[in-house]
């Protein structure tokens, strides 16, 4: 299984990250990168990200956003 993110503006057009992300073996793997790298991906471009299991979408959109 490999789980990945999507990076996208507000929008929904993907953009590419501010931090490159591996594919991840574990969805608590990959949510605890975005809860560490969110910050830099946010100044780099991206404003929301959805995850993904061997590319069927998880969940998401989900704001990086703090508000």
């Amino acid at each position: 299984m490999a789980w990945t993110w999507r990076f996208e503006k507000a929008d929904g057009t993907e953009v590419p990250p501010a931090v490159e992300p591996e594919e991840f073996t574990t969805q608590g793997d990959a949510e605890s990168w975005i809860g560490e790298a969110w910050k830099e991906l946010l100044s780099g471009g991206a404003e929301q990200v959805s995850l993904f299991e061997d590319g069927s979408k998880i969940y998401g959109p989900m704001s990086l956003r703090a508000d």
